[in-house]
């Protein structure tokens, strides 16, 4: 996994696991900016994620101006000093570390008592790429002991000044005991937390590994050919979860590695439809029926990441199966809402959650009782799900009644479906149809019918080509070394290989070296576009697709003169002024 470079946040889905950890935790760059804080960190530093990161620091917490001296974070400073000159890690006692309140809180300081470990993470050439900051508020607890102090004290001056003097001395000696003890504490149950969850990440790789080779070894053998579908659903839903687990983080080695959402319209139906077909396997072992996808709009789309609502679908489904009894029923609806919002529920007939009990269901690794119940889990599902749902702009809920049945909804923002602009389509010299000096034959490596269906259309003014679609990128490798095209599209979210992976493996066979790619993709950041450039792609033309820049990206390729350019398109990059936003 790729360690952060200096002054970049962490990845997405690092983020979701890190910011709902229990802890105060923080990290920062090189420079002391602030790039990525813990939910809790927020709490009990009485700050807002908008209001903090990218700023410094001590930018954020200044000194105070009414502290008896000035530079009340002296200690704090050479603390962090030393940290980013020796790239070791430097546990740090109790301080005095005052929090500006906000202005809704009266304003002003608050002193806060903090104990918190600095952790140096290194970056590949062994400089330091950001800081790891572990902190601990110990506020209640000296002042509790500050407390008692004063309250024996009191007792005290009612005796000769020598027993008081002595007694005064002995609580000292007790006090910087107990912080003693406490920081002890503190470190352990750090040291605790990360080993934790490098366990985590082995034991569910562990019976991974198990069930693709054992489910690719079923599908070589002589099967039925039901059987066969169910191996192959099998092996479909044990892929998906690969990806998934390539992208978690070992907390315990503090390593990193980039995610970025891909945000397009996805179609609903299609996406129900999808899940249902994945999970239907462990509903059938469990005996639990399904309910069919439900009678939607053709043009019922979400704003999202196909790839991450999947997954947040698929956990939905996955709990209302193993919550449920045998012959109970699972049913999947969804509904248009106020604020131009979509809806998905998932209802079961299972034995409810208590009132109580509601509030904790989305506390990482908080499983209620169903550990003693013998269903199997890590209590991470539900915390992740809301965390990707929020990071997709959309809400999560749940509403059940104890003994009865759950119903576990997400609501995200509705889309218009993928269309093609035709303004002024007939008067533009570029999309006019024509015909080129010689066939050419293009292949499209998409997964989404709607987007194949896109591109086909788009070509339909280049009669001359042919498109051959392929929906998984190993068969796409195939095609190529046997077809030997003259142009590839390719999606780089596809079901069984990354299409970035797809791209290198196209790159370093000699037999399709020389054949152009060009990168279709609503990821529109600069990184990842120069990025795939530098790859090798021939050119990167993000979602939703321009009709202009697609046909000149593909006259230029195939070598064919466009004509009379009428705007500054840049090839590489999409022209759409949406492109930021996804399709």
């Amino acid at each position: 996994m790729r360690q952060p470079q200096a002054g970049q946040r962490p990845s997405q889905d690092f983020l979701a696991v890190f910011e709902s950890l229990p802890g105060a935790f923080a990290v920062l760059d090189p420079d002391l900016r602030i790039i990525a804080v813990s939910d809790a960190y927020l709490e009990v530093t009485m700050t807002t994620r908008a209001g903090i990161l990218g700023r410094g620091l001590f930018e954020v917490f200044p000194d105070d101006p009414d502290a008896p001296q000035r530079d009340t974070f002296a200690a704090v400073r050479a603390s962090f000093d030393r940290v980013r000159r020796d790239l070791v890690a430097e546990p740090v006692a109790v301080q005095r570390f005052p929090i500006r309140r906000p202005k809704a809180e009266g304003g002003g300081f608050e002193e806060r008592y903090w104990s918190w470990v600095s952790v140096p993470v290194l970056g590949p050439g062994g400089g330091l790429a950001c800081i790891i900051v572990r902190s601990e508020d110990v506020t209640d607890y000296v002042r509790l002991r500050q407390q008692e102090t004063e309250n024996k004290q009191l007792k005290l001056r009612t005796a000769q000044m020598e027993a008081e003097i002595l007694a005064r001395s002995r609580e000292v000696q007790d006090a910087n005991q107990a912080l003693h003890d406490a920081n002890q504490a503190l470190r352990a149950a750090s040291e605790a937390k990360n080993a934790f969850m490098s366990r985590v990440s082995h034991e569910l790789r562990t019976p991974l590994n198990a069930i693709m080779g054992f489910g690719e070894l079923l599908s070589l053998g002589e099967v039925t050919a039901e059987h066969h579908e169910w191996v192959s659903m099998m092996l479909k839903a044990a892929r998906h979860l690969l990806v998934l687990l390539d992208e978690v983080v070992d907390i315990s080695s503090i390593e990193t590695r980039g995610l970025s959402l891909s945000m397009e319209a996805v179609p609903v139906a299609g996406l129900i439809t999808d899940a249902l077909e994945l999970v239907q396997p462990l509903a059938m072992s469990r005996g639990v029926h399904l309910d069919p996808a439900p009678p939607l709009a053709s043009r019922w789309y979400v704003h999202a990441d196909h790839q991450r609502l999947r997954q947040v679908l698929l956990n939905l489904l996955s709990n209302a199966i193993k919550y449920n009894h045998p012959a109970g029923t699972v049913t999947i609806t969804a509904s248009q809402q106020p604020g131009d919002r979509l809806r998905i529920a998932v209802a079961d007939t299972g034995r409810g959650i208590a009132a109580d009990d509601l509030d904790r269901l989305f506390t990482p690794f908080e499983r209620l009782d169903a550990a003693q119940a013998g269903i199997e889990g890590t209590g991470l599902g539900l915390a992740l799900s809301r965390q990707l749902v929020s990071a997709m702009g959309g809400t999560s809920g749940v509403q059940s009644t104890l003994g009865e049945g759950s119903v576990f909804w997400i609501e995200l923002p509705a889309a218009e479906p993928i269309a093609v602009a035709q303004v002024a389509i007939a008067r533009d010299p570029v999309a006019v149809p024509r015909t080129y000096a010689a066939p050419k034959t293009v292949l499209y490596v998409e997964d989404m019918v709607e987007n194949l269906r896109l591109v086909e259309q788009i070509l339909k003014q280049r009669p001359s080509t042919t498109v051959i679609p392929a929906m998984l990128g190993g068969v796409a490798l195939d095609l190529a070394r046997q077809h030997h095209p003259d142009l590839i599209l390719l999606d780089l979210h596809l079901p069984d290989i990354p299409g970035e992976e797809v791209l290198r493996r196209l790159q370093a066979d000699p037999a399709t070296r020389t054949i152009p790619v060009v990168v279709l993709s609503a990821d529109a950041t600069p990184h990842q576009i120069d990025r795939l450039l530098a790859a090798g792609a021939a050119s990167y033309l993000t979602k939703p697709l321009s009709v202009r820049a697609f046909l000149q990206a593909a006259d230029q390729v195939l070598g064919e003169q466009s004509p009379a350019p009428q705007t500054h398109a840049h090839i590489g990059r999409s022209q759409s002024p949406r492109a930021a936003d996804g399709a």
